[in-house]
């Protein structure tokens, strides 16, 4: 029996586990450093409801990621009331910090003058859009505020898995090649549909690689804003033997009209899956661009492996 202090004599005591040293031993958790910049994500396209809860739960996930992380949203589109600007949310980052700095100095603190970026800017881009980066760059310098700008979130394995996971869930794909279970409704050639032109083509045809290696199936990239690209895809596909096909959009969502997607794949007779939308995989990306241009990262985030 215990007594309230504890075991009974004889009986074994579980000991605490010791630490485990060496490179085994698991990494403390990362946290922002206090002052540092905020990342502000850039949001193309129309805001709306949507778009801005699909925003809002990219940034939750890298604050999830990274506690202390000061994180905004600015709108390449916005109003700058409900859906605030990304000169706006640039503007006041800015005034904040200056506010805080001050406020410090007056309270007798011996603070150091801030200086360095206000925010990293984090375009909400899978792939390189050179109309969209030139609306984000002139908001940039619109703003006069120091801020670094990094690259889109592609390619990168996660976006596979991502575009992966979408397939599954509209039943295109198999989630796992692994188990020996059919989806009647599986393609067996995926377009992989971008919007930037042919830069956003090649772009998403690096990812589209590592797409085809978890599916076993061919994967080829085309352009939803290039008048035939798509068809001329689905044409190449088919050609090549394959005669259900699938239109997998390389796209996060707000930077397209999603009529265009249901447009696309009515035009070559297939299914359409999702635009990758809030996947984990974005948050997580998002913030890897962030503590990359800061130097605070200690890894990229991995994809899962191929199944």
């Amino acid at each position: 029996m215990s007594s309230p202090t504890g075991p009974a004599s004889g009986l074994p005591v579980r000991m605490p586990r010791p630490r485990q040293p060496g490179r085994h031993r698991r990494p403390e958790p990362l946290a922002a450093p206090e002052g540092a910049p905020s990342l502000v994500l850039a949001v193309p396209g129309t805001p709306g409801t949507a778009t801005r809860g699909l925003a809002e739960e990219v940034v939750s996930i890298a604050r999830s990621e990274l506690p202390g992380l000061d994180a905004r949203i600015g709108y390449l589109d916005g109003d700058d009331t409900e859906f605030p600007t990304l000169q706006a949310v640039l503007t006041h980052a800015a005034e904040e910090r200056t506010a805080r700095y001050e406020q410090a100095k007056d309270a007798g603190l011996d603070v150091k003058q801030p200086d360095g970026p206000v925010a990293v800017v984090v375009p909400l881009l899978a792939g390189p859009d050179n109309s969209l980066l030139r609306q984000i760059r002139q908001a940039v310098m619109e703003s006069r505020i120091a801020a670094e700008l990094t690259d889109v979130l592609g390619p990168h394995p996660l976006l596979a898995e991502a575009l992966h996971v979408r397939l599954s869930e509209a039943g295109l794909a198999r989630a796992d090649r692994a188990r020996l279970f059919t989806v009647a409704t599986a393609a067996d050639g995926i377009i992989l549909a971008s919007v930037g032109g042919d830069e956003a083509v090649q772009a998403a045809g690096i990812t589209g690689m590592l797409l085809a290696a978890r599916l076993a199936v061919p994967v080829m990239a085309a352009a939803l804003d290039q008048d035939g690209s798509i068809a001329d895809v689905a044409e190449q596909l088919r050609t090549s033997g394959s005669q259900q096909l699938a239109l997998a959009p390389y796209l996060i969502g707000p930077e397209i009209d999603p009529g265009l997607i249901e447009e696309a794949a009515k035009e070559v007779g297939c299914s359409a899956a999702e635009a990758l939308g809030p996947y984990p995989a974005i948050g997580k990306l998002a913030l890897a661009k962030y503590t990359s241009a800061l130097g605070i990262a200690p890894q990229q985030p991995q994809g899962a492996p191929v199944r």
